[in-house]
């Protein structure tokens, strides 16, 4: 017999997943579109020094916040970025993924009967870490008409004495959206005067495109109630070696990393090592990176432009087009899978991401241009069969 908690039955199967399974179950000669990892490698400093820390015996456990080493790094790269004083001992807890920084700080600061408000479309799994520490996700729906920027209205409105946290994403996944600091600056303060969390994902932070991206810490007055959320996934082209971290008050941080060391004990000592060299270590692979990922979304979202009945606001950051195919047959998931099935090419459907991204796709541009490219001239054909 099998038993599952209730608890359990409550949690969603992301929309992503479920296209990838379609994906890897069709096979052929497939665009990927749908999977939000840089196609680089991890830079060769950084593999080098992982190496070099499993032939040095650098392979035991370590302290369940990390090695003093990358906490002192990460504290210092937050203080030069936000001119905020950080504590590497005091603030920081080095997590197995910006998943795990984001679950644990969720389970430190939220009871059953709690709400977390989380602005969307915006990733799913919010959602269900939200249930993991027993309290309720509440959607909090953007205007499609604004680029889905940040409404403050529609935050403060939300906030009550049950509020345990607000979740803010910029640059946000789906979106690319990077949200106005007037904005998070009055949902932060509104935050503080329900004496609610705000929890600032920041995974994309050095993914930007235009004027340089400002972490919320900077421009925000609130350091006993803000938790940043990052990692070197996205920023290294670090996907596999699970290393994130989080940063925030001592209180939230030590609780934080006792619920971690019931989990997974501390994060791979070599991850760490291969992190510090990430951190303190050549920044070119970097800005190399980001100057792909900026000539990618200028071409597709030109490309976009060039076909009828679909359309694509420009993103400021991150890797991810959200492109509105509300024109066409069907509602997001039906066109995801008809592209995917008849076309070959792809793609996340909206509502993976909330009620809110219905009618869009989510385009990830990081791959080459030569497959973006060519998943756009598949899309193109799916209108021109459908639209003629």
């Amino acid at each position: 017999m099998t038993r599952i908690a209730s608890r359990a039955t409550n949690f969603e199967r992301s929309g992503i997943r479920v296209m990838f399974e379609l994906a890897e179950a069709q096979g052929g000669d497939l665009v990927r579109l749908e999977v939000g990892e840089p196609d680089f490698d991890t830079p060769e400093h950084v593999i080098d020094a992982a190496e070099q820390s499993a032939r040095n015996g650098k392979t035991h456990y370590t302290s369940g916040a990390g090695i003093p080493e990358l906490r002192t790094a990460i504290a210092e790269r937050m203080t030069d970025e936000t001119g905020v004083s950080f504590d590497p001992e005091r603030h920081v807890s080095v997590t197995t993924g910006a998943m795990e920084a984001l679950s644990l700080a969720l389970s430190a600061i939220a009871e059953p009967g709690d709400d977390v408000l989380i602005p969307t479309p915006a990733w799913p799994n919010y959602r269900n870490q939200a249930r993991l520490a027993g309290a309720t996700p509440v959607p909090i729906p953007l205007a499609a008409e604004d680029g889905f920027d940040l409404d403050p209205d529609r935050i403060t409105e939300q906030l009550s004495q049950d509020t345990a946290a607000v979740i803010l994403t910029t640059p946000s996944n789906p979106t690319g959206q990077v949200y106005d600091e007037d904005a998070v600056t009055e949902v932060v303060e509104a935050a503080q005067e329900h004496d609610a969390f705000v929890i600032a994902d920041e995974v994309y932070a050095r993914l930007t495109y235009g004027d340089d991206h400002r972490r919320i810490a900077s421009y925000t007055d609130y350091p006993e109630g803000l938790l940043t959320v990052d990692s070197c996934s996205k920023t290294y082209a670090m996907t596999g070696w699970r290393l994130g971290w989080l940063v925030g008050p001592e209180d939230v941080i030590s609780a934080a990393t006792s619920l971690g060391e019931s989990t997974t004990a501390c994060p791979s000592s070599i991850a760490q090592h291969a992190a510090l060299a990430a951190v303190t270590g050549p920044q070119d692979p970097v800005h190399e990176m980001r100057a792909a990922f900026r000539e990618r979304r200028d071409y597709l979202v030109n490309r976009v432009e060039e076909i009828p009945h679909i359309s694509c606001p420009q993103p400021d950051g991150a890797f991810y087009a959200f492109l509105d195919v509300s024109e066409l047959d069907g509602d997001s998931a039906d066109v995801a899978e008809r592209l995917l099935s008849e076309y070959g090419v792809v793609t996340a459907p909206g509502t993976a991401f909330g009620d809110a991204g219905e009618g869009y796709l989510r385009l990830s541009f990081a791959n080459s241009t030569e497959r973006i490219e060519l998943g756009l001239d598949r899309l193109e054909a799916m209108v021109e069969d459908e639209r003629s």
